[in-house]
């Protein structure tokens, strides 16, 4: 059954923006570019989390099963050290995991930044929630988001029948 109203989940995955150590810059970014993209309504739920795997998976689950997020936006912890775990927990929360958006986000990334091979994000479902990892620099997730943007629409409404509206024209400038 149709929503009338989208919920966007924005996980900000970071040790130190956790700890208080630095300001999340990622989380609102990842919120401007959706306030400029989304031309419906929507409600929001904002976190800010460790990169740990169990307390991610723990979030994802939380805001997907009982918070009723139909997308989820992570930013952080999906680069190449140890500590970054983003892919793996999401991976384990999901129940299809949907490989062209990570192949498009790195493709357009690379176009301008060499080190993008280098970013492991994913995405993927969990019942009628989509989540797709974005990395944790502002103007990579702008990128990254206008790669794949275009898609989540429908993505959405076939999950769930849900309706979200967006400025294509915003969306798509990344194309040009």
């Amino acid at each position: 059954m149709a929503n009338n109203k989208i919920k966007i989940g924005f996980l900000t995955i970071s040790d130190r923006a956790a700890r208080g150590v630095y300001e999340d810059i990622s989380g609102p970014a990842m919120q401007d570019w959706i306030a400029n993209a989304v031309t419906c309504p929507y409600d929001t739920v904002t976190k800010v989390i460790e990169d740990e795997q169990p307390l991610i998976e723990e979030s994802l689950i939380d805001m997907s099963d009982n918070l009723g997020c139909n997308l989820i936006l992570t930013t952080g912890g999906t680069g190449p050290t140890t500590r970054d775990v983003t892919p793996e927990a999401t991976e384990a929360v999901c129940e299809r995991i949907f490989d062209g958006f990570a192949e498009q986000m790195r493709i357009v990334s690379l176009r301008t930044v060499p080190t993008a091979i280098l970013s492991r994000q994913i995405a993927g479902t969990r019942g009628k929630t989509l989540m797709i990892n974005l990395p944790g620099k502002p103007v990579a997730i702008a990128v990254c988001l206008g790669a794949v943007f275009l898609a989540v629409p429908k993505c959405i409404e076939l999950l769930d029948e849900s309706i979200i509206t967006i400025d294509k024209s915003f969306v798509s400038q990344v194309f040009e």
